[in-house]
């Protein structure tokens, strides 16, 4: 009997700390749930706004909104170069290398390469920094039509939110077809025909796989580099682009 006593008298304290670590793990889960809804209650556009994308070609973006605000912020004003074309009237080479440099598995995931995602968490945790890019083509495109290029974690789950609203809305070859005629491509200049026309003299349908493999070299840094330019970084990126393309047999 005074075994059972005891054994009550040290159970009496356990049963109510256990039941509130209950309790707090679905408190703390409710709060995480309720988090992600108010994000994505937050996060632009609307569900009808994005299905509209199926057949509207949006002729202003977030960015192009946030470089023209920066110029102004300098004194300056910032003429916009864009003319949007067709996915078929941009060249296959085009395509090709910008798949193989951006988003290897374009046609494959769901918005967000996961593997990508982790290897970008380990280097960013290693260099204690924003070190290494992980944005597929469709989170490129729900961060240039809708966000901004803030690396603040509130915008990269609102791009998460927004890229699987993309892809459950739109085709492949549209999430292409809208990117490749909104991606910044140098200072104010949007879309793969304006750029072609800008730095080769020709159309977009008619670029070379060299001229493409340098247009796609410099997306990641398209202020800082050009793609007729002479850099030493965009010959190299584009041999590596190129290879990638022969491997794939395009």
């Amino acid at each position: 009997m005074a075994h059972e006593n005891a054994l009550d008298r040290l159970t009496a304290g356990v049963r109510p700390a256990f039941l509130w670590m209950k309790r707090r793990r679905w408190l703390t889960l409710s709060l995480i749930l309720a988090f992600f809804l108010f994000i994505e209650y937050i996060t632009y556009p609307s569900s009808s706004e994005i299905a509209s994308l199926k057949t509207v070609n949006p002729r202003r973006t977030a960015l192009m909104d946030q470089r023209q605000d920066e110029a102004r912020s300098r004194g300056d004003a910032l003429a916009l170069r864009q003319q949007w074309v067709r996915l078929s009237r941009v060249s296959d080479d085009l395509q090709h290398a910008i798949i193989v440099a951006e988003d290897g598995t374009f046609y494959e995931h769901g918005g967000v390469d996961w593997y990508e995602v982790r290897e970008s968490l380990k280097k960013d945790l290693q260099k204690r920094r924003f070190a290494r890019g992980a944005s597929t083509i469709t989170q490129q495109l729900a961060k240039n039509l809708f966000l901004s290029t803030s690396k603040d974690p509130v915008r990269k789950l609102k791009e998460f939110l927004l890229s699987g609203q993309l892809e459950d809305e739109l085709t492949k070859n549209r999430i292409l077809e809208l990117y490749l005629n909104v991606i910044e491509w140098g200072d104010g200049v949007f879309g793969a025909e304006a750029a072609a026309l800008t730095y080769f003299g020709k159309h977009a349908s008619d670029l070379s796989r060299e001229e493409a493999a340098r247009m796609a070299a410099v997306i990641p840094s398209p202020l800082r580099y050009s793609p007729s330019g002479t850099s030493p970084y965009v010959a190299r990126r584009a041999r590596m682009i190129l290879t990638r393309m022969a491997a794939r047999g395009w």
